[in-house]
């Protein structure tokens, strides 16, 4: 097989291009998990942390994969019967959605054309006619990687508000965490 002589460049929505300096930093030995330079660079992290979530208190870092975190967030918050809406923006919402109907969970799924996020009037019309409460969580992808689409979550969070209802907003943010959080911090709305 023959190699291009630049750097492969690649253009389309996932997965993300690697940053030369994170490359460069791969490129160096590995540094002992149980040494003081690795203890310097996890307080490091974990500070930045706080920051990225605008929280005071400690970050938890969960080891797993995108699905692994889905999991996690819907066994840690919801009980199989609970009821789920979520919005078709693409694969990653389609295998968030699998998830959770084997964990029990009732999904009410709001078909995308996997063109755009998540309609904040449709999440706004649902959860007024959803009188009773019976829907616990709103789970959107934010930036849905398959696809390139992007959901507002201010909008989102807006439309929850102003149909008053109870649900709360989980928002997978796997491959946008840190545009997000930087956008917010310079005043975005994303």
């Amino acid at each position: 097989m023959a190699r291009t002589p630049a750097r492969h460049f690649l253009q389309i929505p996932g997965p993300t291009n690697v940053p030369d300096r994170v490359l460069r930093a791969i490129d160096n030995p590995t540094i002992d998990h149980r040494g003081p330079e690795f203890e310097r660079l996890a307080h490091e992290l974990f500070a930045g942390l706080k920051s990225i979530f605008k929280s005071t208190d400690p970050a938890v870092i969960f080891p797993a994969s995108g699905s692994g975190a889905w999991e996690a967030a819907l066994v840690n918050t919801l009980s199989p019967g609970d009821r789920v809406q979520m919005t078709g923006t693409g694969q990653f919402a389609a295998l968030w959605s699998r998830i959770a109907g084997r964990l029990g969970i009732g999904v009410e799924l709001m078909p995308g054309d996997w063109h755009h996020g998540a309609d904040p009037a449709e999440v706004e019309v649902r959860l007024a006619a959803d009188r009773r409460g019976k829907i616990k969580a709103v789970c959107i992808v934010h930036n849905e990687t398959s696809t390139g689409v992007a959901s507002r979550i201010a909008e989102v969070r807006k439309a929850i508000d102003r149909a008053k209802h109870p649900a709360f907003l989980m928002v997978d943010t796997i491959s946008s965490l840190g545009r997000w959080s930087a956008a917010m911090t310079n005043g975005a709305s994303m």
